[in-house]
């Protein structure tokens, strides 16, 4: 039976993982680009990639914890280097340390039962065909310039690369392919032909838009949608991507970390818009989390564990919210996300007569609440006179909860 695409919604939060070669450099993971580095120079990181840190399963269970529910590994990032055993080239883990890195990662993941996704790029520094632009890292190399070089041959090596992908790592979920630009378009990856090959090799596979040609969700990386996204008036599946400091790889001198708290609020955003949050981490040379990053994941994770259903199977609330407030909803449970702690009394626009119980969602404590209906008729009289008709007004503590986000449980009528 093929692979159903319909546990992406659902699953709403992943974790992306960027580690190679760059992860050394611990200067971002474009650093072989920006500073123009050659492949004599780049290979010392290769002679010395030995990634005793990485613990695929220690990673699953962090990510597990923290509330993700897929995980997207760079099989291949740029720079050509590869995670995996392929038989096209020898620039990859196995030959360098004896390991298969995306077999572990794949392998561990599905332990704690997570989705699993992998990121292939469809840019190859390394590969002698592929052809040099501006962000190639030889662009300024006259002797490389003058070589000959054919995007056919290229095309074929990645087709041979995503048939090993998706072949010998078992049941893979996602492929995150990355990226057109200018410079390079669909016809340089040979576009249709690359997709109706992951079809027939994986039928029910998610793909995503950076092949330059339509996918089955959108990417939208480093900003925050505020409504759902739509393609031609048609609502479409969309996943935000962030990093945590503004690198993918590891960046050890980029302390700009996004506080937890923020993290939080961007992931709700996401839901109550109909997206998915992935949420990227940047391994070390090594390939461990960093303080920070092992910090960030246990503080969403503390969160999770008490909020996880306002984020999980939900999606947009039929109603609208008033200001720093973010509604999701899953079934007859609407949950409400309180940006800002009011004093005491929280005002719902237009859900009057339609709530039979509310509570904080962290500890499941009873929030009394008071209501007109649309003929102001009073239902109790638990706060101050409410405000306009249909207005439910909850009561709240003084003292907001001590939990990154408070959230809300309103447990809807039926016919609501």
């Amino acid at each position: 039976m093929p692979a159903s695409p319909d546990w992406f919604e659902p699953a709403r939060f992943g974790l992306f993982v960027h580690f190679g070669l760059y992860s050394l450099a611990a200067r971002h993971e474009w650093v072989r680009s920006r500073e123009a580095i050659p492949d004599a120079e780049y290979d010392r990181y290769l002679e010395r990639f030995d990634p005793d840190q990485f613990d695929a399963p220690a990673l699953a269970k962090a990510a597990r914890a923290a509330g993700m529910r897929y995980a997207v590994l760079t099989a291949k990032h740029h720079d050509g280097f590869c995670l995996f055993g392929s038989k096209l080239t020898d620039y990859h883990s196995v030959r360098v340390t004896g390991r298969d890195l995306v077999a572990e990662f794949a392998d561990a993941m599905r332990a704690e039962g997570i989705r699993v996704g992998l990121y292939y790029s469809l840019l190859d520094w390394h590969h002698p065909d592929f052809e040099i632009d501006r962000y190639h890292p030889l662009h300024a190399d006259t002797a490389a310039l003058g070589k000959p070089r054919d995007m056919a041959r290229y095309r074929e090596f990645l087709r041979g690369q995503v048939t090993e992908l998706l072949t010998e790592y078992g049941d893979i979920d996602l492929l995150f392919f990355d990226f057109t630009y200018p410079a390079k378009g669909p016809e340089d990856w040979g576009a249709e032909e690359l997709l109706a090959l992951v079809r027939e090799l994986r039928p029910g596979i998610l793909v995503n838009d950076r092949l330059g040609i339509p996918g089955d969700y959108v990417t939208p990386e480093q900003y925050q949608p505020d409504r759902p996204l739509e393609r031609d008036g048609v609502p479409v599946r969309w996943e935000a991507c962030h990093t945590l400091n503004g690198s993918w790889g590891y960046d050890r001198d980029n302390h700009e970390y996004k506080d937890p708290a923020l993290l939080v609020r961007m992931l709700v955003q996401s839901v109550s818009c109909g997206g998915n949050l992935l949420l990227n981490v940047g391994p070390t040379g090594r390939g461990a989390l960093d303080p920070r990053a092992r910090e960030t994941l246990a503080a969403i994770a503390g969160w999770m564990h008490l909020h996880e259903r306002s984020v999980h199977n939900a999606g947009p609330a039929k109603c609208t919210p008033p200001s720093n407030v973010l509604y999701t909803q899953a079934g007859d449970r609407l949950y409400v996300h309180l940006l800002s702690w009011p004093l005491k009394h929280l005002h719902l626009p237009g859900l009057a007569g339609r709530v039979r119980y509310a509570q904080l969602l962290h500890d499941g404590s009873e929030v009394r609440f008071h209501q007109l209906d649309g003929e102001n008729h009073e239902h109790n009289n638990l706060a101050p006179p409410s405000q306009d008709a249909g207005t439910l007004t909850l009561t709240l503590p003084i003292i907001a909860p001590d939990v990154l986000l408070p959230v809300l449980e309103l447990f809807l009528e039926a016919d609501a």
